[in-house]
């Protein structure tokens, strides 16, 4: 077998096993009114889909069905719905592109309609724009609403008031809400059973992460990055398969470090790492894998990135704790990125400079979301003075390809790139 070909095979094993999950989680959406299941929607940042799922329900997550819509290049008509409704342009496209699927009959990735909510569980970990949208969901579907208030980490610390305040929230009304809805008794052993496949899979996760320290780094942390969150930040988190995705992936990437292979971009692996970046922002959606080829045409590899951290903060070394169920759920939502203070995001972005060696940083101010834009500009000179690294700052939006001008976007990279050679003397 050549080396090529054994590279594929093994960038296979885990984009199959990612597939079919995907899959076969939007197979039982479709599904689930004639089998009778109840349907939650929450949000990825600070989801308890351990404790969901332990009630026997399916999940559904509004920003993920707006993304991937953006990726199969249906979202511009779902915003352009929205508006039509009424909706600002100002409004997170998020927001209006789900509005929009709502009004076209909440179609999934396979073209068949998807179930409307029986719960709106809102986990508010620092996105105001959250407690909007479920209004007017609740509007729309008449359903309930359960809020689990996330205390915001303003002094950048985890204290014990904040973590009982949320446990008594899981307690009193999370719980009975999700009891009501399934006719279950909650099960504190199938919660725990749960959170250990989480923390067997957050190890994994974690240490493809950090391989990105390696040089050449074996993975793309934030465009790769991309495809490495989904399983654990999205609806699969303490399953057995989960658990399986991130143990292949570890091997896959285990294996190119012991080759001295950079990462998997869209046209093949990546030969030459000539730019180290770390990236604050989520990516663009609509132009996904235009805006990645902008990174690698550079020979640019992003070895960190803030956006991994959105769905939760592990490399500090939390884990979901079997132990502690209702707590350890607590830590997991007060650590997502977002309800982080910009203080502790520079400290991050500042230590991945270091920890990752990187070359430079790169601020992807997204219009509509103000969780992630508001402060970046800030962000991004307390950064260089504190890295003596050169940042540079680029602008579009989550999935309204109004914003996503790519021979703008494409000027600004390749002049940073081109300031980074100079200073680095023109060095590969």
């Amino acid at each position: 077998m050549t080396e090529k070909t054994a590279r594929e095979v093994l960038k296979d094993d885990s984009m199959m096993i990612q597939k079919k999950l995907i899959s076969g989680h939007y197979n039982n959406l479709a599904q689930a009114r004639e089998k009778g299941k109840k349907i939650v929607y929450t949000f990825v940042p600070g989801n308890i889909i351990e404790l969901v799922r332990s009630f026997g329900l399916l999940s559904m997550l509004p920003e993920i069905d707006s993304l991937q819509s953006a990726m199969r290049k249906k979202s511009d008509q779902y915003v352009a719905e929205a508006e039509k409704m009424g909706h600002s342009e100002d409004v997170c496209t998020y927001v209006k592109c789900h509005i929009g699927m709502i009004q076209s009959g909440i179609p999934g990735p396979d073209g068949r309609p998807l179930p409307e909510p029986d719960l709106l569980l809102l986990s508010y970990t620092g996105c105001f724009t959250f407690l909007k949208w479920f209004e007017l969901l609740r509007q729309r579907f008449k359903c309930p609403v359960v809020l689990l208030q996330i205390p915001y980490q303003a002094e950048g610390k985890i204290t014990k008031d904040m973590r009982d305040y949320i446990v008594k929230q899981l307690k009193d009304d999370v719980i009975p809400a999700l009891e009501k809805l399934s006719g279950m008794k909650y099960d504190e052993e199938r919660f725990k059973d749960a959170m250990r496949k989480s923390s067997q899979a957050e190890e994994d996760f974690v240490w493809t992460l950090n391989s990105a320290k390696q040089k050449p780094s074996p993975i793309d942390a934030y465009f790769g990055g991309v495809y490495y969150v989904g399983p654990i930040f999205t609806y699969f988190r303490g399953t057995d398969e989960a658990a399986e995705y991130y143990r292949v992936l570890r091997e896959e990437v285990t294996q190119r470090i012991a080759r001295k292979l950079g990462p998997i971009t869209p046209e093949g692996p990546m030969r030459n790492e000539k730019f180290r970046i770390v990236v604050e922002g989520p990516p663009n959606w609509t132009h996904f894998r235009e805006f990645w080829k902008m990174f690698y045409d550079e020979e640019a590899v992003v070895v960190a990135s803030s956006y991994t951290k959105v769905g939760g903060v592990y490399e500090s070394g939390f884990r979901h704790d079997p132990e502690n169920p209702l707590s350890s759920t607590a830590d997991y939502c007060l650590g997502c990125y977002t309800n982080l203070s910009l203080p502790s995001r520079v400290e991050m972005i500042t230590n991945y400079i270091r920890d990752f060696q990187a070359d430079g940083f790169i601020v992807h101010s997204v219009k509509s979301c103000n969780s992630f834009s508001a402060g970046q500009l800030l962000m991004l000179r307390e950064i260089e003075t504190r890295t003596g690294k050169s940042g540079g700052f680029i602008e579009s939006d989550l999935v309204d390809s109004r914003y996503f001008s790519p021979s703008n976007i494409k000027n600004r990279l390749e002049s940073y790139f081109q300031m980074l050679d100079q200073k680095k003397g023109g060095r590969s």
